[in-house]
């Protein structure tokens, strides 16, 4: 697949990165030449130097020829990615994806004159990172979660702790105390221990630290926070340090379900900005969030989740360990350094978002066979989940699953067929039209999608 991105930012660079490790031509478009020399020490792939707006650069890129285009400039208004990619579809690029920062353009009547006009996708990073934020305090017993079918099977990443009654017993232990019910209700899919990602066998025994992964349909979550140690408590009162984007799109949709908000932001501009912005339950306070007695006299012990989503990756990861300190149960920190990503989760945080990665999953699928729906990859692992709608006549609908060559790192976690939904296991046969959700190790993906061919 030949692939042209615009702009080598952070997202740029990452998506350049990772496109090119499956084996796909890319070519990247900036006008800074020292943007691109950084790329090219970590990457692959061809460049060229100059303004994605430009026809020439955009010819001189093969834009034309590009089975998918990108436009993820950094540092600048959305207009340049918007016109680059009007523009590279009329050179003729099969499928064209724009990041935006206005969210008003996400409605659905303007998402579809966009796709009229040749834009197959936008997307707004930080406002994927606020939905994520905001879905994680929903499910606050686990690390983090993805729904499928409006939540009739969820995947959700849970941590097992000192206290949890799983420490030391080997899987096939744990299958013979859950009920008959319970093994209709959940499985566990996969466990993420000292940097690797595992399909667990019967003789895999769970370690303290371990991040195990389950697949559940809605009822089977309270038989999940039985096992693993660790009750859901609801999320009353919420602190968000840094009134940025992402913190103010976060505030305005916990204020209109949860009775307080506080937002700690050192700008006092922007405090003013967002004093006007939001509803009179989102506390706007001016200080410096960085510092323990500031938030010790804001009253940081009275809260259940405190959010930190300033620039400074350090300054997240540290005050989200001083919260808990304080004895906020939920903590939630913005990372955009994905090498600190793992460090963040040992250190006790609860949910780790980076922008990045969510971008990531919704170009990735892109590259796949178009069956699948979305794709995510989940914190803690090198895994990613996949949900894939299934085309008639597609190789997993020949046999039972337990029949098919089905890739070793991967495995079928569950199946919503209709208004049904349930665990997938060895007999399941899967029908065409299931939506079907797969756990997956990175270096699997292409050959599951053959699977998904019609």
């Amino acid at each position: 697949m030949k692939i042209v991105i615009a702009g080598a930012g952070e997202i740029g660079s990452h998506l350049a990165k990772m496109l090119r490790a499956e084996a796909n031509e890319v070519v990247v478009i900036d006008s800074d030449s020292r943007r691109l020399a950084s790329l090219g020490t970590y990457a692959d792939v061809a460049t060229v130097q100059g303004s994605p707006t430009s026809v020439s650069s955009l010819r001189d890129a093969d834009a034309g020829r590009a089975d998918l285009f990108i436009a993820v400039f950094p540092y600048t208004t959305q207009e340049v990615n918007i016109v680059s990619s009007l523009l590279a579809s009329q050179l003729g690029a099969k499928k064209v994806i724009a990041r935006i920062n206005d969210e008003d353009y996400l409605t659905a009547e303007n998402r579809l004159l966009f796709k009229e006009l040749g834009i197959e996708l936008m997307f707004y990073p930080e406002k994927s990172a606020a939905d994520e934020i905001v879905t994680s305090l929903h499910h606050a017993a686990s690390s983090d979660t993805m729904d499928f079918a409006h939540g009739k099977l969820q995947i959700s990443l849970f941590k097992i702790d000192e206290d949890s009654p799983m420490v030391d017993l080997r899987l096939e232990e744990f299958i013979r105390i859950m009920s008959p019910e319970e093994t209709s209700l959940f499985r566990i899919i996969a466990i993420s221990r000292e940097n690797l990602t595992l399909i667990p066998k019967f003789d895999t025994k769970f370690r303290f630290g371990d991040l195990v992964f389950t697949v559940s349909k809605r009822e089977g979550m309270k038989s999940i926070e039985k096992y693993f140690g660790r009750a859901e408590k609801p999320v009353g009162k919420v602190m968000i340090l840094g009134g940025g984007a992402i913190g103010e799109m976060v505030a305005r949709s916990l204020a209109s379900r949860m009775p307080l908000v506080k937002i700690i932001e050192k700008d006092k501009e922007r405090c003013a900005v967002l004093s006007e912005r939001l509803p009179g339950n989102v506390l706007i306070i001016n200080g410096d969030g960085s510092n323990s007695d500031f938030l010790y006299e804001e009253g940081i012990r009275d809260y259940d989740a405190f959010i930190a989503l300033t620039d400074s990756d350090e300054s997240n990861v540290l005050m989200c360990v001083v919260a808990k300190k304080f004895g906020v149960s939920r903590t939630v920190a913005e990372v955009e350094n994905i090498e600190y990503i793992k460090l963040a989760e040992e250190m006790g945080i609860d949910t780790v978002i980076n922008k990045k990665l969510i971008t990531a999953g919704k170009i990735f699928k892109f590259t796949l066979s178009g069956k699948a729906r979305f794709v995510k990859y989940m914190s803690g692992s090198d895994a990613e989940i996949i949900e894939y709608t299934v085309a008639p006549g597609s190789a997993v609908t020949k046999a039972p699953l337990k029949e098919l060559s089905f890739p070793k790192d991967a495995i079928v976690a569950g199946v919503v067929r209709g208004s049904d939904s349930f665990i997938a296991v060895g007999d399941t046969q899967i029908e065409d039209y299931d939506r079907v959700a797969i756990f997956a190790l990175s270096h699997s993906i292409k050959e599951i999608d053959k699977f998904f061919k019609s």
